[in-house]
């Protein structure tokens, strides 16, 4: 079949197409709007050396892992649920927590996804509080210019993301019925092939030109 073809096809059969498009989009967007919306606030932390040497920045850089696996525990949770006083276990707030350290900027970022937005910016900034605690507990053991200080970065932004997504949803959902629907009709057009309705059914089975034809007789 040439593109000629399959474009009458679509044209032809094009009405599935749109409306298994928009039922498709109807549905994510109802779907989505049915669902609890989750929030996300992120503290990001940054991690200052005393002095620009060598060697302290090589050490904090190493010391970025512990950091992320000091905050991703049920201590720093429990921490956070007494200090706020949440009705949670530390496993179900661990749950809800990303801790993600960045070596080459020397940050670490806390998201925390709840379907309270307030709350969500509260644990960030408690979460993030810890690690600057630690950190000065760390210093009063070593000299000044030896010192890694933790150092919140602005206050937790929330949200800064939002699921479901409801446009991403509505448009994605519209794809999918759009590219289903085009399945759908080569589908149908394959199943019909072998049925004959019109002269160009004839000639595009044969390959052959219809001279003539004898008019249907009511």
């Amino acid at each position: 079949m040439s593109l000629y073809d399959y474009g009458r096809i679509l044209l032809r059969r094009g009405w599935i197409v749109l409306l298994l498009a928009v039922l498709a989009a109807g549905a994510a967007f109802f779907f989505s709007r049915q669902m609890t919306p989750t929030y996300r606030a992120s503290q990001v932390i940054l991690i200052q050396p005393a002095r620009n040497d060598l060697g302290l920045t090589e050490a904090t850089t190493r010391l970025m892992n512990s950091y992320q696996v000091y905050l991703n525990s049920s201590r720093v949770a429990q921490q956070v649920i007494d200090y706020l006083q949440l009705d949670m276990t530390p496993a179900d707030l661990l749950g809800d927590v990303t801790i993600q350290s960045n070596r080459d900027f020397l940050t670490v970022q806390i998201d925390v996804d709840l379907q309270d937005c307030a709350i969500a910016s509260d644990v960030a900034r408690v979460w993030g509080d810890q690690l600057v605690i630690y950190r000065n507990t760390q210093n009063q053991t070593v000299r000044i210019e030896d010192r890694i200080d933790a150092l919140a970065v602005d206050a937790p932004k929330c949200p800064t993301s939002t699921t479901p997504n409801v446009a991403i949803n509505t448009i994605a959902g519209g794809i999918l019925g759009l590219l289903a629907g085009i399945v759908l009709v080569f589908v149908l057009e394959y199943l019909e092939s072998s049925t004959v309705r019109s002269r160009d059914d004839v000639e595009r089975a044969l390959d052959l030109p219809v001279l003539a034809s004898i008019p249907h007789k009511d």
